[in-house]
């Protein structure tokens, strides 16, 4: 009779352990929730989602410091030639010089002034008096073109920027919806609405979202910004383009 009472004691204080264990047996792990789970548990269509907007994040950035190197460049060649521009008194000296501004915009718009005027002035023989507002006009037709040329360069790849910043969020919403709609589509195959039923899903569509976001924000203010300063290069052209009309209309009429 005590070796029963013994064995009953044993088994009811067993008991509770033995169930504890085939609980953590039976219940599946909880999902992980972090934002690298969510990523590597979501479906294979947000997967390829977060690949296409990190494929615009890496060009994006690409361009950012592509583009920032090369108006910094603008801007401080710009200047130095605008310094040598006004410091010199013949015009072939200052075009000689230019050579070392080739990252300089306003440079190249007067490199091809220059060029038009040498070719006008050997029309007429080396003399100056008898230019005409035709060869003016000539001249400014040249620089109108080569600041053109100069802005078409400057403006170049920024346009992607401005498609990233209006589109990547829209792509992040498609992985959202996905994600979505796998959770629904779990919930009614489990017939079950719990956390690790729901959480895959409903992280992956995170997830895209954050991707898409992370994708267009640094394009849009990039974007922005080298407009900004595209445009006061562009500005900068236009007037010395006039600087330099007055100059050799003084000089030849």
């Amino acid at each position: 009779m005590e070796q029963l009472n013994v064995l009953q004691v044993f088994l009811a204080q067993a008991a509770p352990e033995v169930a504890k264990q085939a609980a953590s047996a039976v219940a599946p792990p909880p999902p992980d929730l972090s934002f690298w789970g969510s990523m590597l548990n979501a479906g294979w269509a947000e997967q390829l989602v977060m690949v296409v907007l990190v494929g615009f994040s890496v060009v994006s950035w690409a361009i950012i410091g592509y583009k920032h190197r090369m108006l910094r460049r603008a801007y401080q060649e710009s200047e130095e030639f605008l310094d040598t521009f006004w410091a010199s008194k013949r015009l072939d000296d200052i075009y000689q010089k230019s050579e070392e501004y080739k990252g300089s915009p306003v440079s190249q718009v007067y490199r091809a002034g220059f060029v038009e005027l040498a070719k006008l002035k050997q029309k007429e023989k080396g003399t100056t008096d008898d230019i005409q507002m035709g060869a003016i006009e000539s001249v400014e037709r040249s620089m109108r073109r080569a600041a053109s040329k100069e802005l078409t360069n400057l403006e170049s790849l920024v346009a992607f920027l401005g498609t990233t910043g209006s589109t990547t969020p829209f792509i992040g919403l498609f992985g959202t919806v996905i994600g979505i709609m796998s959770a629904f589509q779990k919930i009614g195959i489990d017939k079950s609405a719990g956390l690790e039923t729901v959480a895959p899903g409903i992280g992956g569509a995170l997830v895209a979202t954050a991707f898409g976001l992370f994708a267009a924000i640094p394009a849009v203010i990039a974007y922005n910004y080298f407009l900004t300063r595209i445009k006061v290069l562009d500005a900068e052209m236009d007037h010395f383009s006039a600087d330099f009309l007055n100059i050799i209309k003084r000089h030849f009429f």
